[in-house]
This record gives C-alpha cells, sequence and structure tokens, in this order.
C-alpha cells in the first residue's frame, strides 16, 4: 500500500491540475461578476485563494478556498437559459446605465447576459444566459449555426436582389457568406444567416439599394419563436437546452438538426411575411396544447408605462393645481368679487365656465357680479 501511495497522491495532483482554471473565470462562472471585473478585484487584492493574494494568472484548483473581500464565493449556479422575443427599442448590453437596456427590461434576479445582440429597432428572438462557456459556441461562424430573419424593405424584391443577398454582398471591408434567401411578399423575404456582422442584414440591404423597414429574426438554431408573444420571455426546456449542447459539440450535424424542435419534430417555417407579433400555428396545434410555454412580461415594460403614467398625473396635477387662495399663495391672481369656488381655476377653465349653463351656485355668482 505504501509503495501505491505515492503513485495515487501523484494522479490526483495531476488531475486537479487538469481541473484547475484561471481564477477570473472561477470568479466568472459562479455569477459574481464579468471576468473584466474579476481582474479589477485581483488587481484591487480584493481576492484571496487559501488566504494568500494570488499572483496574475493563476489557476484555481478543486478544494482551493477563494475570497472576496474576505467572504467566500458562493458555489457554481445552476445555468440559466432564457429565449426572449425583444421589442424593438430595447438595447442588447449589460451596461445598466444605457437607457432600455435588456438586463433591466428582463428584470432577472439572477446575473444574466445576452448571447450576440440585436439591433434596437430590430424585434425577436435572442437568448440570455449566465453560462458563459456557451457564448463562443453559438455566435462562432465556423459552426455554421444558423439564425432565420424575416425582413420587410421599401421597394419590390426583384430576383436579381435575391441572387446577390444569396452569393455575397460586399461590407465592411469583406463579402458576406453565401446564404439562404427566399422571397415572402412583393415586399418581405426571408435570409437564414450562418455569420453576424454587426447590422448585416441592414447593411447588405443598403449596399444593394433598399432600406429595411423591419426585421425580426424568428429562429436561432433549433428554438424558434413559436409561442411567445413580443416583448415576453421564457425558460428554455431541458431538451431544448440538451440538443443546443448536442449542437454545439459537433457542428457537423447543425444544418439538419436545426430544422427540428427539441422533441425531434420538424418545425414550420418561422414568422410569416406580415411579421406578426408570434409565428402562425394550426388550430389543432393550439388546441392540443403542443406548442404551449410558461411566458414571462418584461419588467422593463410596466416600468416604462408606469413612469409615463406617473407622467401624465404630474401633468394633470399641474392643470388642477393652481394655488387656492387662503392657504398662503398670491391673493393677486385672484380676480375682484372671485369666490372660493373659482378662485383655483385657470383662466381656460374660467373661459370654459362661461360657456356652461351649469347649475353651480359659484358660477352663478361669478357671472353675476361680472354682468354687474
Amino acid at each position: 500500500m505504501s509503495q501505491n501511495q505515492p503513485q495515487n497522491s501523484t494522479d490526483n495532483a495531476d488531475q486537479n491540475q487538469a481541473k484547475a482554471v484561471r481564477l477570473n473565470k472561477f470568479i466568472s462562472d459562479t455569477g459574481f461578476c464579468s471576468r473584466r471585473e474579476a481582474d479589477k478585484l485581483i488587481d484591487q487584492g480584493r481576492v484571496t485563494i487559501n488566504g494568500q493574494e494570488p499572483e496574475m494568472g493563476m489557476k484555481v484548483q478543486p478544494g482551493d478556498e477563494v475570497l472576496v473581500d474576505d467572504r467566500p464565493l458562493r458555489a457554481k449556479e445552476k445555468p440559466i437559459y432564457i429565449a426572449l422575443n425583444k421589442p424593438t427599442g430595447i438595447t442588447c448590453t449589460t451596461e445598466r446605465h444605457i437607457k432600455d437596456n435588456i438586463v433591466d427590461f428582463i428584470g432577472h434576479r439572477k446575473r444574466i447576459f445576452p448571447i450576440g445582440r440585436l439591433d434596437k429597432p430590430s424585434d425577436g428572438l435572442i437568448f440570455l444566459t449566465n453560462d458563459g462557456d456557451i457564448v463562443n459556441k453559438i455566435l462562432r461562424a465556423g459552426n455554421s449555426h444558423e439564425k432565420e430573419y424575416v425582413v420587410r424593405v421599401d421597394k419590390p424584391i426583384t430576383q436579381e436582389f435575391l441572387d446577390k443577398m444569396a452569393s455575397g454582398v460586399a461590407i465592411l471591408d469583406t463579402v458576406t457568406l453565401p446564404c439562404k434567401v427566399t422571397k415572402e411578399t412583393t415586399y418581405s423575404f426571408r435570409i437564414v444567416l450562418t455569420q453576424g456582422l454587426n447590422r448585416q442584414i441592414r447593411r447588405m440591404c443598403e449596399a444593394l439599394g433598399y432600406d429595411v423597414f423591419k426585421l425580426r429574426r424568428v429562429r436561432i438554431m433549433n428554438i424558434s419563436i413559436d409561442g411567445l408573444p413580443n416583448g415576453k420571455w421564457r425558460y428554455l426546456t431541458d431538451a431544448e437546452i440538451a440538443e443546443i449542447h448536442s449542437l454545439i459539440s459537433d457542428s457537423s450535424g447543425t444544418e439538419e438538426a436545426s430544422q427540428v424542435d427539441g422533441k425531434g419534430k420538424s418545425i414550420k417555417k418561422a414568422t410569416d411575411a406580415k411579421l406578426f407579433d408570434s409565428r402562425q400555428q394550426d388550430a389543432a396545434e393550439r388546441n392540443g396544447g403542443k406548442i404551449q410555454y410558461k411566458t414571462y412580461k418584461g419588467k422593463g415594460e410596466f416600468n416604462r408605462k408606469r413612469r409615463s403614467g406617473e407622467q401624465e398625473d404630474s401633468r394633470s396635477d399641474e392643470r388642477r393645481g393652481s394655488p387656492r387662495p387662503g392657504r398662503g399663495n398670491k391673493p393677486s391672481h385672484n380676480k375682484p368679487g372671485q369666490g372660493k369656488s373659482g378662485g383655483g381655476r385657470s383662466s381656460r377653465d374660467n373661459d370654459f365656465s362661461r360657456g356652461r349653463n351649469s347649475g353651480s351656485s359659484g358660477i352663478k355668482k361669478w357671472k353675476s357680479k361680472k354682468d354687474a
């Protein structure tokens, strides 16, 4: 036994070394903060490993105790995967100081971030997660993971336009990869991309003399916006998550696999050309409840409505709220002979009162003195 102990300890050390991860990644994986923010904490001397301040690039091994500000980090949380049907006007950023950012719109209690981005004037499907490892695997163009869009433009679509879009367009000092493009209506088309250049579809259309009026992402890989109204989000199912992990682990089957849903059934064509908020589905499927998800409303949408309502209330308060006499306000604003009932009215309200045949004693008294 004694002869095997040195060998066993060596094997364990090798295994721990293999499982070791960089400190900033370890901190980020717990959901405490991003890697960039973790680097700042390390530079500020606020992080320790087993009671010692770490050196730059130091790795954390299984069993190590990592403290931030002398407090232990919690164990890695269960990954969160969210599908949001993003409305227009929401910005895909984690910068909380930016108005209408996607993080505040979701209002999730956990720290999450979007996978990729969708332009502010665009709407449709986008993923959010707290799993940093999955992001690059989904976004990497070399894996040919499909993203499908329906686009409405300002001019009738020609076959020449479709051919040029499909073969590649020169934008941003490069030529876009070949893609699938099909005509939907006179003014709308469907496009499936495997890359994600900045504002790619809009730039491609502009290069060919078209302006985009409406752009909606309707599918990412095997996930579509079926049953997900605009402005709402849902958690991905275990089957969908398993399929995504399967697709990103082996990109060779991506094109075929991305045409089926989490149960292996072929998915229908995403969002119709009229760009309704959710895809049209057969009545039989609706009645059978096969495409139903528990969805959640973006909290940011409610906040915007509430703020708007508060502004309306404040305006109405201003309209009603001219200071009343006898409460320490300016008495010079009251017209001679004006009683308490009329002293608080604005000139607009008084003009309105002159034209009413109202039974109010206050108004009659004011009129009689005016006439006298």
